[in-house]
């Protein structure tokens, strides 16, 4: 979710940030598509499409103050699609039918994950300001949508790695409903001034990533998904000494 929901949004509906949010649906459907024509590896690049349109809309409905209330309940029915049932199937297509009832359940078990996800996100927008509750529904996808992207870039099979598919698809949707915080990246001001070397940094972080996109972007994703668990045991054992 991107557009979040108070008191100044308004009933109507607007074009351009629900482009956006049309975009996303439409790469999540289409990923969805592409995994029944064993084309995994394009269902795995247009889950990560589906992603770059979802963090674009509610910016762009920010930036143009045409956020509605239209446009949150659309963006969290076009994420459910897109990032709870697109990678939930692509990843039962590609990898979790070779296990039988238990890769079907595992498969079902990320998809409710990411619904309870989304309603708690709904019903705690406004709390979830510099971090999030739980893992978001993106990048729960991404991590499994990346790692899709490297197994068949290697020239592997998804069966092949069955078991590894299985616990990661568990432990997105294990972590999207826990309450481990993660950095939401909301106060990141594209509109602020920032020193050069950060300017710098991005355009690097950016020339890496086209160098070498599936390892590039899932080592991301798994720094991002460790850093939380990790942020919330240092945060643990600061608040023991504390009482200490």
């Amino acid at each position: 979710m991107t557009e979040k929901s108070d008191k100044s949004i308004r009933k109507g509906i607007y074009i351009l940030p629900n482009l956006f949010t049309t975009a996303a649906l439409f790469a999540g459907f289409s990923a969805i598509i592409q995994a029944t024509k064993d084309n995994f590896e394009l269902a795995a690049i247009l889950i990560l499409v589906a992603m770059v349109l979802d963090g674009l809309d509610g910016r762009v409905a920010r930036m143009t103050n045409t956020t509605s209330e239209f446009g949150v309940q659309y963006d969290s029915l076009s994420d459910m699609v897109s990032f709870g049932i697109a990678p939930a199937l692509v990843l039962f297509e590609w990898s979790l039918h070779s296990m039988g009832k238990v890769g079907w359940l595992v498969a079902f078990v990320y998809t409710v994950a990411a619904a309870l996800r989304l309603a708690r996100f709904n019903t705690h927008a406004a709390d979830e300001k510099s971090f999030f509750q739980g893992l978001p529904s993106p990048s729960a996808a991404g991590i499994l949508a990346s790692f899709i992207w490297v197994v068949n870039d290697y020239g592997m099979q998804g069966t092949d790695f069955k078991l590894l598919a299985l616990i990661l698809t568990l432990l997105a949707g294990i972590l999207m409903v826990s309450n481990v915080p993660f950095r939401s990246f909301k106060d990141f001001d594209l509109k602020s001034h920032v020193p050069f070397v950060v300017l710098l940094g991005i355009v690097i972080a950016l020339v890496v990533i086209v160098y070498d996109p599936p390892r590039v972007l899932l080592l991301g994703f798994s720094i991002y998904i460790i850093s939380g668990p990790v942020s919330a045991l240092l945060n643990r054992k600061k608040k023991e000494e504390g009482e200490v």
